[in-house]
């Protein structure tokens, strides 16, 4: 127990526990000297002894179980590693036990938990189930949800004793849904989404997984489970229109095919986006059911006493709690309850029912047109809802002893309490009990175990920073006796409109007289006789694609095929020579009895199974994974919709020589396994042909290997609004269908393309970031660039010796350092800012490059200043040149100097070919950058820097000779 104040969530009791049903409690002290905090506790269902507690301590950072096979006298403690989320007891052998962890992990144990196995990883939280005794063939077989490594999710199974992943079993071809695994009693459920359309499976007593066929046009958007008991599934689906209601559906024995029962059941969205439906089972009668209806803002409570096939409103009381007249009047006053579930295990709904009481119902409601969410007052009843009775204003927690021979009711308060209510005569009196002194905030009740129990506790506490009040009440001592047969009288189930045949069969229960004042016990049976009834029209529902027309009632509960719907239709598997019977519209209500007189399923018309042709041939591959690595192994996934199946051929074609053709495919599940060895692109094409016709269908398998670089080129300056040549270069090289997305600038909208190449223009001038991400369907590579924008700037081509060429590994790493030597050097022998310099060495052979030419800040932007190209003894000679003045000389033998060292600089520097870096030296027939800038580029007016270097020897100079061109 933790401290009622949310600001204090220290531990303020130990564990306790107590061996007479509450009299008294003795404390746990399972750590002398050592604050405990008990998160959890465990009983074990086969062997209440046995009993775990999950705690840590606060001066510990592992978990710790305490485990006790004694019903909590003694403890032993047992570390361990792992935090644990849930435990979940074996349903029959008591000392074996799976353990969730925050981690996403299961554990194993086999001893009680005293040691633990790793099973599995990365499994999903409450998707793990143990083996269902009578469908489950081993009992040590675990079902579990759990992520693939690949991505998606996988519904497989695994014994206990070997479940790594090569143990594991996939018993659904393919990924499902997270969180839709749902093992129940006979029936497994998953479903898969695709695109905006979701499809639900069910496989039958672990049969092959069938898709779940409801009404054509239904399109659920969400389906949540009501019932699988009783051989059939219960189901709510909500439909594609629907926001707040569900229609409720009931399926054949396999829980394939479903029928509408009732439409627009009211939902309501809890957190964690979990959905109550207002639908509730009755216990103790089957086939008896409660649901809210929603029609146009109103919500009305219905029941039905065959299992969906006919509601009815409930009928009002004639009189209040006071025994005067109601006003409420049918048909357009009754009784409407609140269908809701308790946060709080420890307290009841607002509908009360016991399996040991049948006929007995108290719940929360109001009378009127419609449901009122602010009236709670009380109301019960004791022959399944025919006649009500009120008993309280307001709404109180209920608990039924002595199967429903005592029935306790406290207030449902916010303030503190110190009497309760009970009744001996199924409400129609009550006495009040002072079961405290002093009031307390009561949090809950328990009963002593057994249905005949008549001992139960009230626990509360005074303050929120008290300690847990717990009181226990014993009606033991009221009663003077055991009751006799003379002490119960019986009574009819009958409907609303007392029809006394319900589910084929009348049935009689007893109940104890209301003068008798005694103990039921625990030999007290409420089931009296049961006797099977003629067959009648309302044993029958509509069967699947058949819907029953409200509007026509002069014709009786007719059931009328869909628009979509054809009832002389062969099923879609019906083989040759085998025969069907088409529909008549009606199939008994399942676990109805009736036997004899009429049968609506009599009339069926027997057929004999055409040849159909094949139709829904689909084609898909496990896993789902349509991009695969050269080598990998695939397996096809052949399925048919409709057709016959075994007299049909399956021609398969592989798209790399390898062709095969298959009889029985669809049947014998026989799988199409291969490999491919090539990176490529294979159309993969199956064609089924009968001499009835054919289909075929076709899946495209992209073969590559997961990208390793990509290396992004852009010319690093821009001009304002002129086009500029993004390049993407990936690698390998010979990578197919890859997808580029290109982020510009602060953009959260990629553009896309096929090209590794994309034209663009900025229209501001600044820094843009551009960022390149290429996708080939198994891996995505990215690299960024800094493009800087102006307005104006000038463009210098460089060209360079063929001996240069030599050494270029043609990567962007030898080129970007080449770049930066130029650029210093530059700036070092000019004297001019190395900011106002950007050179470029482009992609490819021959070497060459661009000098960028930035403007400074503080001086407006000049042309450069460079004569025609001529070699450098006759521009000595140059009157043209001498004409231009003694700067431009100076500037010309500066620039000699200078660049005959950098080009000697960088023929010593890299020389060499860098190992391990001429990953891009096959690159140079790409497509070349292209560089764009607002100077023209004409042969006439063309900028040059031209630098011949020759090697000699490694002492030797390199003589270079440069001329400089004045445009």
């Amino acid at each position: 127990h933790k401290d009622k104040n949310e600001d204090d969530l220290s531990c303020s009791l130990p564990p306790c526990r107590s061996s007479d049903y509450g009299s008294t409690y003795t404390k746990l002290n399972l750590m002398p000297g050592t604050t405990i905090i008990v998160t959890n506790f465990y009983i074990c269902p086969t062997n209440k002894k046995k009993v775990i507690l999950v705690s840590s301590s606060i001066n510990e950072s592992d978990q710790m179980l305490f485990i006790s096979t004694d019903e909590g006298s003694s403890f032993q403690r047992q570390p361990v590693s792992f935090t644990v989320d849930t435990l979940l007891f074996h349903p029959s052998e008591e000392d074996k036990l799976l353990a969730y962890s925050k981690e996403a992990k299961l554990y194993i144990s086999t001893d009680l938990g005293h040691k633990w196995t790793l099973l599995q990883e990365r499994v999903t939280k409450d998707r793990v189930f143990w083996a269902v005794t009578g469908v489950d063939v081993d009992p040590d077989l675990v079902h579990m949800e759990i992520q693939d490594i690949g991505g998606g999710y996988l519904y497989v199974t695994c014994l206990i004793q070997n479940c790594s992943d090569k143990m594991v079993t996939a018993q659904f071809l393919g990924k499902i849904d997270h969180n839709s695994l749902s093992v129940q009693d006979e029936y497994i459920f998953v479903k898969v989404t695709t695109g905006n359309r979701t499809k639900y499976y069910v496989s039958y007593r672990r049969n092959e997984f069938v898709q779940m066929r409801f009404p054509k046009y239904a399109l659920p958007k969400d389906v949540q489970i009501v019932s699988t008991d009783e051989n059939q599934v219960f189901l709510a689906l909500q439909e594609w229109y629907q926001t707040d209601t569900y229609n409720l559906y009931q399926s054949d024995p396999q829980g394939v095919y479903y029928s509408i029962m009732l439409e627009n059941v009211r939902s309501t969205k809890q957190p964690e986006e979990n959905v109550v439906i207002d639908i509730l089972e009755v216990r103790g009668i089957k086939g008896v059911f409660l649901a809210n209806q929603k029609i146009d803002g109103k919500v009305m409570t219905l029941i039905t006493y065959n299992k969906g096939r006919d509601w009815e409103p409930l009928a009002p009381p004639t009189t209040d709690m006071n025994g005067k007249p109601v006003s409420c009047k049918q048909p357009d006053c009754h009784l409407h309850l609140h269908l809701r579930w308790a946060d709080n295990p420890y307290v009841s709904g607002t509908v009360h029912t016991k399996d040991s009481a049948p006929g007995l119902i108290m719940g929360a409601g109001n009378l009127g047109s419609q449901l009122v969410e602010y009236k709670e007052e009380m109301y019960i009843t004791s022959d399944c809802g025919k006649t009500w009775r009120q008993v309280f204003e307001e709404e109180h927690h209920i608990l039924y002893l002595d199967h429903g021979g005592v029935i306790v009711a406290i207030k449902d308060t916010s303030i503190p309490l110190k009497i309760l209510k009970f009744s001996t005569d199924e409400g129609r009196t009550w006495s009040i009990h002072n079961f405290t002194s002093t009031s307390v905030f009561v949090d809950g009740l328990l009963s002593e175990p057994g249905d005949e129990t008549l001992v139960m506790t009230v626990f509360g506490h005074i303050s929120y920073r008290s300690d847990w009040e717990l009181v226990k009440v014993d009606f033991r001592q009221s009663f003077p006796r055991q009751c006799t047969e003379a002490d119960y009288d019986s009574w009819k189930l009958t409907d609303l409109q007392g029809e006394k045949c319900i589910m084929g069969q009348e049935r009689m229960y007893r109940r104890r007289k209301e003068s008798s004042f005694c103990i039921k016990g625990k030999s007290y049976t409420s089931a009296l006789t049961a006797k099977p009834c003629q067959c009648t029209e309302k044993d029958f529902a509509c069967d699947y694609g058949f819907e029953r027309a409200p509007s026509l009632r002069l014709e009786g509960d007719r059931c009328y095929p869909d628009f979509w719907h054809d009832p002389d239709a062969p099923p879609e598997i019906c083989h040759l020579g085998h025969s069907y019977k088409s529909s008549t519209g009606y199939r008994k209500v399942i676990t109805n009895v009736c036997e004899g007189g009429l049968n609506k399923e009599q009339r069926a018309k027997q057929h004999s199974c055409p040849l159909l042709p094949p139709r829904g041939l689909q084609l898909g591959i496990k896993g789902q994974m349509l991009a695969v690595a050269p080598g990998d192994d695939i397996t096809f996934i052949v399925h048919q919709e409709q057709g016959d199946t075994t007299s049909t051929r399956y021609q398969v074609d592989l798209m790399d020589g390898v062709r095969a053709i298959y009889e029985n495919l669809t049947v014998t599940d026989e799988p199409i396994q291969h490999r491919y060895e090539k990176p490529g692109v294979y159309r993969v094409n199956v064609k089924a042909e009968n001499s009835a016709g054919h289909d075929q269908a076709t899946l495209y398998i992209q073969v590559t290997a997961p990208l390793q670089d990509v290396h992004l080129e852009v010319v690093p300056i821009a001009g304002r609004n002129q086009e500029v040549n993004l390049t993407a270069i990936v690698l390998p090289t010979e990578a197919n269908l890859t997808v580029f997305y290109w982020w510009i600038g602060d953009n959260l909208q990629p553009k896309l393309s096929l090209e590794n190449s994309l034209i663009t223009r900025f229209s501001e001038e600044g820094e843009v970031p551009v960022t390149v991400q290429a996708s080939n369907g198994r891996s995505m590579v990215q690299d960024s660039k800094i493009i800087i924008v102006y307005d104006h700037f000038q463009v210098i081509p460089l060209s360079f010796s063929r001996n240069l060429d030599r050494f270029n590994p043609n990567i962007p790493e030898w080129r970007q350092d080449v770049g930066q030597v130029v650029t210093k050097i530059l700036a070092k022998l000019t004297g001019v800012p190395q900011d106002s310099f950007v050179t470029m060495v482009k992609p490819g052979l021959p070497t060459t490059a661009d000098l960028y030419v930035l403007p400074q800040e503080s001086t407006p932007v000049k042309r450069s200043v460079f004569v025609d190209k001529v070699d450098a003894s006759s521009c000595l000679g140059c009157s043209r040149l001498a004409a231009a003045g003694p700067g431009v000389w100076a500037l010309a033998v500066f620039l000699l100097i200078s660049l005959s060292s950098a080009a000697a600089f960088i023929l010593f520097k890299f020389k060499r070919k860098l190992p391990g870096r001429n990953v891009y030296a096959q690159m140079h027939n790409e497509k070349e950058q292209e560089m764009t800038s607002p100077v023209n580029h004409s042969e006439d007016t063309q900028n040059i820097i031209q630098v011949w270097g020759t090697i000699l020897t490694i002492n030797q100079l390199l003589t270079m000779t440069v001329a400089l061109i004045n445009s």
